[in-house]
C-alpha cells in the first residue's frame, strides 16, 4: 500500500504474507468497521427511538474510537517521525468534526475510511495470493528412489542428485533432467504454451509439469525451495514494490498534496473567521481537509499492479515490477534478438548437395565422422541427420577452418567454402549462402563429396508473432551477430523490413543502436538475457525469452517470457497497454473527485458525511476498477487488432 495512504507502518513481505487474510472477514479493518458500523446505527437509533441523548452520544462515540483505532495510532507514529499521509488528514477532520459537536459524522468519516482501507488490504492480498497458487501445482507428495528402493515422500525432503519416479498424469514435485524415459510434457499451467512438449533424457522438466502418458525418471537439480515455480513467486514478489511512472505520479501528487491541504484548509479557517462567523469557516475548513484527500489518488496503482503482475504471471510471463508494467504500456518500438527469439537457436540440415557421383547418405556419413565428437554447434545438426555414423580417426580442429580426419584409411576433410573448393557446386553454395544456410564442404580422399546446408531455423510462430507486432502498430527491428545474407533471408520469412535488419553486430553494437532507436520512442529488447544483456540493459523495457531455467535472463531482463512461444510477446504487450489504461482512469478519477468535491466543500453545498460518502465510495469504485487488471479473459492469443497508446494517450480499459 502506499505511503501516502497508510496511516500505519507499512508491513514486510513476510509479514505480509504471514497475516494475509483469505477471506473479507480475516481483514482486521473490515471487523472493526462493521462493529463500528452496528454502534453508530445503534446510536442515530437511540436517538430516533426518543432515548436519552446521552445515549446515542456514547454509542456514537464508541464507534468512533473502534474505527479510529484502525488507522489513528499509526498516524500518531507516523507523525512523530515526520511523516505525513492521508490519515493525519482523517484524523485531524475527524478531532475537528467533535470539536464542532458532529460526533456522529466524525464517526461516519472513520467508518467508511476503515472500511476503504480494508478494502485495499483485501484485494492487494487477494492478488498476491492469485500469485503464490503457482506453489500449489507441486503435488503432496514425490516418489523417489533410494538405495533401490521406491520411497514416498513430501517434496520439501528432495535434494539434488535424487531420482524421481514421475508416473503418467502426474505432476512434477520439483526441477529435474530426464534420465530415462520418453513421454509428453503439459507444462501449460507454467510457461502458457498450450502444446504439450516431447521431452526424453538429458531434457529439462520442472516443477508444476504434468506427465504425459510414460513413466520418467528425473535426477533433481533443484530443491523444492529453489525450484522454478519458487523462484518465480519469489521474484515477483520481490519486485512488486518497484513502483512505475503512475506510482511515482500519485506518490508525488498525494505527498506535497497532504501538507498543501492543511495549509490551504488554515488559511480558510483564519481568513472566513475574519470576515464571516467562525464556526461555519471552521466546519468548511474541517470538509474542505476531507474533501482533498488524496487516498483513492495513492491506492489506485499499486491494486492495478498487483492485479496486472498476477494475471501475467498466469499468461507466462514474468512482470518485474509496476515500473515493468509501466513501461511496457509505452513501448514503440520491439527489437529482437534472431538467434534463440526469432529462431530455436536448434541449428538443422536443410540442405545435401552431393558431388557428381556421389550419394546424399555419403555426404553425411562423412560429416558426421567427423563431426562424431564436436563440440561445434553445427555437429548437432549434421548428427541428427546421421544418426548412426563410423567414428573417424586423428580427428583435428583448424582454427576457422573446419575439421580433418583419417576415415577407413582415407584423409577427410570438412569446412568453410575457400578453405575446401567449391568446384562444380559454386553455383548450388552460393545459392544456399543467399538463402541464410551455413554451408560447409565435404572431402573424401581429395574428392569432393558435397555441400551441408545448415541454418537455425525460424520459430514457427515467428511470422504470424510480427504479422500481430506490426498490425498493432509497433515497429519491429532485428538485431543479430549473424551475417547479412542469413540475416536478410530469415528477416524476410519473418516479414521483417529490410531497413530494419541490423546484422554482424557484436553485444556493445547491439547496445548502441538500441540506444538509437530509443530516440525514436521507447524500446523493448526481447533476447535471450546472455550475449544480448547490454541491449537488454539499455532498453526501456528488457525482455528475456525462456526463462524456466535461465538464471541471466530472469536477473538481467525487465519482463521473462518463462516458455519457449513467442506468442506471448504480444499477448504480455496488449495486457500491459490495458493495464496501464487502467491505471491512468483510476488516477484521473481519483484527481476528478478532489478537484470536484473541493469548491462544494468550500461553499457550503455538501457536507461532511457527504463529502466522506463521495470521497470513499470514490476509493471503492477505484480499487474495484484496479482488480479488473487481473481478469484474464481478456489475453488473447495475439493481440494484433490493438494499436500501443501513445504518450499521454488513455484507451479504454
Amino acid at each position: 500500500m502506499s505511503d501516502a495512504c497508510c496511516g500505519d507502518e507499512p508491513r514486510t513481505g513476510e509479514e505480509a504474507q504471514e497475516h494475509e487474510p483469505e477471506t473479507l472477514w480475516q481483514v482486521g479493518e473490515i471487523r472493526f468497521a462493521t462493529v463500528a458500523a452496528l454502534l453508530l446505527l445503534a446510536g442515530y437509533g437511540a436517538g430516533w427511538a426518543g432515548a436519552p441523548d446521552l445515549v446515542g452520544l456514547v454509542l456514537k462515540a464508541a464507534a468512533l474510537a473502534g474505527a479510529g483505532w484502525t488507522f489513528v495510532p499509526g498516524t500518531l507514529r507516523r507523525l512523530a517521525k515526520g511523516g505525513i499521509g492521508v490519515g493525519t488528514l482523517m484524523t485531524i477532520a475527524a478531532i475537528g468534526a467533535v470539536l464542532l459537536g458532529e460526533v456522529g459524522e466524525a464517526a461516519m468519516l472513520a467508518v467508511l475510511y476503515t472500511i476503504a482501507e480494508g478494502l485495499e488490504e483485501y484485494s492487494v492480498a487477494r492478488t498476491r495470493r492469485g500469485l503464490r497458487a503457482l506453489l500449489n501445482l507441486v503435488p503432496d507428495q514425490a516418489t523417489v528412489v533410494r538405495e533401490g528402493v521406491q520411497r514416498t515422500v513430501d517434496p520439501a525432503e528432495l535434494v539434488v542428485g535424487d531420482t524421481l519416479v514421475v508416473r503418467p498424469g502426474e505432476r512434477l514435485a520439483t526441477d529435474g533432467r530426464v534420465s530415462s524415459g520418453h513421454t509428453s510434457v503439459d507444462t501449460s499451467a507454467i510457461t502458457g504454451e498450450s502444446v504439450p512438449v516431447e521431452v526424453g533424457p538429458g531434457n529439462e522438466v520442472f516443477a508444476g509439469s504434468i506427465n504425459g502418458t510414460g513413466v520418467l525418471e528425473v535426477a533433481v537439480t533443484s530443491t523444492a525451495a529453489d525450484n522454478s515455480l519458487a523462484r518465480i513467486v519469489a521474484i515477483v514478489e520481490a519486485e512488486q514494490s518497484r513502483k512505475g511512472a503512475g506510482q511515482r505520479l500519485a506518490d508525488r501528487v498525494a505527498r506535497p498534496l497532504v501538507p498543501g491541504v492543511m495549509v490551504a484548509a488554515a488559511l480558510i479557517a483564519v481568513v472566513g473567521s475574519l470576515f464571516g462567523d467562525p464556526l461555519t469557516w471552521i466546519e468548511r475548513a474541517l470538509v474542505v481537509l476531507v474533501a482533498a484527500s488524496p487516498c483513492a489518488l495513492a491506492i489506485s496503482v499499486p491494486v492495478t499492479v498487483v492485479a496486472a503482475i498476477g494475471a501475467a504471471a498466469k499468461h507466462g510471463s514474468l512482470v518485474k515490477g509496476g515500473a515493468a508494467l509501466e513501461a511496457m504500456g509505452r513501448i514503440r518500438t520491439v527489437a529482437l534478438d534472431k538467434t534463440g527469439t526469432l529462431t530455436r537457436n536448434r541449428p538443422t540440415v536443410v540442405g545435401t548437395v552431393p558431388a557428381p557421383g556421389n550419394t546424399r547418405e555419403r555426404v553425411l556419413a562423412v560429416a558426421a565422422a567427423l563431426e562424431e565428437r564436436s563440440e561445434h554447434p553445427l555437429a548437432r545438426a549434421v548428427l541428427d541427420a546421421a544418426p548412426a555414423p563410423d567414428r573417424a580417426e586423428a580427428v583435428e580442429a583448424v582454427t576457422g577452418a573446419g575439421l580433418t580426419g583419417t576415415l577407413h584409411g582415407r584423409a577427410v576433410r570438412l569446412g568453410r567454402p575457400g578453405w575446401i573448393a567449391a568446384g562444380p557446386l559454386a553455383g548450388d553454395v552460393e545459392r544456399m549462402q543467399r538463402g541464410g544456410a551455413t554451408v560447409v564442404l565435404v572431402e573424401d580422399g581429395g574428392d569432393l563429396v558435397g555441400a551441408i546446408a545448415v541454418r537455425d531455423e525460424l520459430r514457427p510462430e515467428a511470422a504470424d508473432v510480427v504479422s500481430a507486432l506490426r498490425g498493432a502498430g509497433y515497429r519491429v527491428v532485428m538485431l543479430t551477430g549473424d551475417n547479412r545474407a542469413t540475416a536478410a533471408a530469415l528477416a524476410g520469412q519473418a516479414g521483417i523490413d529490410p531497413a530494419d535488419v541490423h546484422a554482424e553486430l557484436r553485444p556493445e553494437d547491439k547496445s548502441r543502436i538500441v540506444g538509437e532507436l530509443r530516440g525514436h520512442g521507447p524500446v523493448a529488447m526481447v533476447g535471450d538475457g546472455v550475449n544480448d544483456a547490454p541491449a537488454l540493459a539499455t532498453a526501456d523495457l528488457g525482455v528475456a525469452m525462456g526463462a524456466m531455467g535461465t538464471d541471466v535472463a530472469i536477473e538481467t531482463a525487465d519482463v521473462a517470457l518463462m516458455g519457449e512461444d513467442l506468442r506471448h510477446l504480444p499477448r504480455v504487450l496488449a495486457h500491459a497497454r490495458r493495464s496501464r489504461a487502467i491505471m491512468w482512469q483510476s488516477v484521473g478519477l481519483s484527481l476528478a473527485i478532489i478537484i470536484g468535491l473541493m469548491p462544494l466543500a468550500l461553499f457550503g453545498v455538501l457536507g461532511l458525511a457527504a463529502v466522506v460518502l463521495v470521497h470513499e465510495v470514490a476509493e471503492v469504485v477505484v480499487i474495484g476498477n484496479g482488480i479488473r487488471a487481473g481478469r484474464t479473459r481478456d489475453l488473447g492469443l495475439l493481440s494484433g487488432s490493438a494499436t500501443p497508446a501513445r504518450e499521454g494517450e488513455r484507451t479504454p480499459g
